[in-house]
């Protein structure tokens, strides 16, 4: 399915494991079983979420595989491909485009960082090597360093790039960079909590960590404020803003698959270097599940 900067709400997907610590199939299958089911616009797999930095490129390219295999083209397929080498950036972008993925999610160079013309390289270079829509992934609480607005404003305009998932929770950033929205280059919220100011200055929607526990809910609030059902929307995302917040009282993704196994989902564990939330932090999840009705 061509992704053609879809309005909505794209699933970040967790990958499920078994206790063994290998990835549990069955499981990622009615995982996208029910995000079908449920409305979801799109599908992102190998993100920060599905806890791609402790897979292997051989896992990686399975999960991918499988994804695609399910999915069978009903929603965009959105694979994160980025790397703090470029060179590897561009292999698993070639790679993932020649298995089939829509799309491709670019995550800012973390760790080795880069000065403004050096970032701008890592995502053309990438680009120019595919022939599918590319997504940047703004996330300086993870990567140690923010895509800059100059950079951002000069790669909106290359051909394969459609769009940025900015997720710094930074307002004045967006503000910043809202000017490039347009039909070739969308903005999407990266932080659940924060969907519909992002929306209000041009956003299509969210990349979400919360519609893995609420697609239907999560869909529903975008579907809403873009139809100009603004009070509803408003209303539900203030309903399970606590709970969009818990999901990230640790890091994620602790905390959202600990909520799916509370909710029998069979998300498994983390692997190592994350473990189980603590003690306290599970009874508040639990109490906040509770409260939204999910348990």
């Amino acid at each position: 399915m061509k992704f053609n900067n879809p309005t909505g709400s794209i699933v970040a997907m967790i990958t499920p494991f078994h206790q063994d610590g290998s990835v549990n199939f069955d499981a990622l299958t009615n995982l996208l079983e029910r995000q079908i089911a449920a409305g979801t616009d799109g599908i992102l797999t190998l993100g920060t979420t599905g806890e791609y930095p402790t897979m292997s490129h051989e896992e990686d390219a399975s999960v991918v595989a499988h994804t695609i295999k399910v999915v069978n083209g009903r929603v965009p397929v959105i694979v994160g491909s980025g790397s703090n080498c470029t060179a590897t950036q561009v292999e698993k972008s070639v790679q993932y485009q020649n298995m089939g993925a829509d799309a491709l999610l670019l995550i800012a160079p973390y760790y080795n960082k880069a000065n403004p013309e050096g970032m701008y390289r890592h995502f053309a270079e990438t680009a120019d090597q595919v022939r599918i829509p590319c997504l940047l992934y703004n996330v300086p609480g993870r990567t140690g360093c923010s895509i800059p607005v100059s950079v951002v404003e000069r790669l909106a305009k290359h051909p394969r790039i459609c769009g940025i998932k900015e997720a710094s929770g930074d307002m004045s950033y967006a503000m910043k960079i809202a000017h490039c929205v347009g039909p070739d280059f969308a903005l999407y919220s990266g932080n659940d909590d924060i969907t519909l100011p992002l929306m209000s200055i041009g956003g299509s929607g969210v990349i979400s960590v919360f519609a893995n526990v609420c697609p239907a809910v999560c869909r529903q609030i975008v579907a809403d404020y873009a139809g100009g059902r603004r009070d509803q929307a408003l209303a539900a995302h203030l309903k399970y803003l606590r709970l969009m917040n818990d999901l990230f009282m640790e890091v994620n993704p602790i905390p959202v698959k600990s909520a799916m196994n509370m909710m029998g989902l069979d998300a498994g564990p983390m692997r190592m270097p994350l473990c189980e939330m603590s003690g306290e932090h599970q009874a508040a999840l639990r109490a906040t599940l509770e409260e939204a009705g999910l348990l």
